[in-house]
């Protein structure tokens, strides 16, 4: 070779083995190099025990999807782009035309408009459940349920649901319809760290590692975890035809944020519960929302099944505090920022229109405002709060 440039794409050089560092090398790659092709023509990918191509897996990858199969407390995972690319991808994987999935009534926004518009558009239905009473997840299980989702705990609204009845109840309807029933929880709060989704009865459990497995507020990205090989090579398959795929880069963020996650998870729920408790005693507000306080919808199942409880706290104002008074109030904070997300560093607040995201009645007529504590002081986030309400009450 004589052409710079062709030697420049063609060199020789490699460096030494054994290179070890605290950090995983990032490995960046649509074309994928086989010594022969024999190797090309048979080189397992869906096993991962060796690389084809981008898409299929890198070094890099692999490890993300061990260590978060670690996490959860399974043994097969496939990342996504995103949260919503991992409620996707179940959906895609497990449903066809004719069948139907229940989806809680407090269930992640976008998982619902899914449903509402790509699914029906793909002859596949779906009905709304109140995931508080399992004696009617009961009465809406038909023969045609192929997928049932679990939210722990509800969003926006905190309700923490009994997942182990719940589970209960999708088995001995699985038992009598033996064609297939396959129930997936929706574990980004807990994260993996608050309880294990497979114990409780979860056959899959999927995470957004935008929010604590990466924790910077930089990262989008999911994961589709499950114990189960049959089931992970349905959305493993799935997922090579649809063509997820996740960047190089983007897992190696993740990967820097699993070592302090614990950590991390362990004070901002210290820091919400006096947050919220604090929350609790202000004139302005009726009720407040966070599993681990007494008198939360849930709050036994959740002392019952759980080691933690996240970042986020709701709070339902009273009905004499308008809209516009509710609004000016987020306005008026200084330390929590306006946005959507949470369990990145930066506090985090919006008002929600309950109401118009429910199918069942809302009891309550005072708006709701969703907080996510970051890692600022404690002091200085209620000192914001205090100084907002007091705009309010003015």
């Amino acid at each position: 070779m004589k052409d710079l440039t062709t030697q420049l794409i063609h060199h020789p050089y490699q460096p030494p083995a054994g290179f070890a560092a605290v950090t995983v090398p990032v490995h960046r790659a649509s074309t994928v190099i086989f010594p022969n092709v024999a190797a090309l023509r048979h080189r397992d990918w869906s096993h991962k025990t060796g690389y084809t191509y981008g898409l299929a897996g890198t070094p890099t990858t692999f490890t993300l999807e061990a260590r978060m199969a670690t996490v959860e407390g399974g043994r097969y995972c496939t990342l996504v782009p995103s949260g919503l690319a991992a409620v996707a991808l179940v959906n895609m994987a497990f449903l066809r035309a004719g069948d139907e999935l229940l989806i809680p009534d407090n269930a992640y926004g976008p998982n619902k408009t899914l449903a509402e518009h790509e699914m029906k558009a793909w002859g596949i239905s779906h009905r709304y459940y109140d995931p508080m009473n399992p004696d009617d997840l009961r009465q809406k299980l038909s023969a045609k349920t192929r997928l049932v989702w679990l939210e722990v705990p509800g969003s926006i609204t905190l309700e923490f649901p009994d997942v182990s009845a719940l589970a209960g109840v999708i088995r001995a309807h699985t038992d009598r319809h033996p064609e297939g029933l396959v129930s997936v929880i929706d574990n980004t709060w807990g994260a993996g760290l608050a309880f294990n989704a497979f114990e409780l009865g979860a056959d899959v459990s999927v995470q957004a590692l935008t929010k604590y497995p990466s924790g910077g507020g930089d990262v989008l990205m999911g994961s589709v975890v499950t114990r189960d090989e049959a089931l992970h090579h349905q959305l493993l398959y799935c997922h090579m035809r649809v063509g997820f795929g996740v960047a190089g880069n983007d897992a190696e963020a993740v990967l820097r944020g699993l070592p302090s996650m614990a950590l991390r998870y362990q004070a901002q729920d210290a820091a919400t519960r006096a947050l919220a408790v604090w929350m609790q005693g202000q004139a302005a507000v009726a009720e407040v929302r966070h599993p681990a306080l007494p008198g939360s919808p849930g709050h036994a199942a959740w002392l019952r099944d759980c080691a933690g409880a996240a970042c986020l706290f709701s709070a339902i104002f009273k009905p004499e505090i308008s809209q516009a008074q509710v609004d000016l109030f987020c306005d008026s904070l200084q330390l929590f920022k306006l946005g959507y997300s949470w369990a990145g560093p930066m506090s985090l607040c919006a008002p929600y229109d309950v109401p118009s995201i429910r199918s069942a009645p809302w009891p309550h007529r005072g708006g709701l405002v969703r907080f996510s504590v970051g890692l600022e002081s404690v002091a200085d986030l209620q000192a914001d709060l205090s100084q907002a309400l007091a705009k309010i009450s003015a």
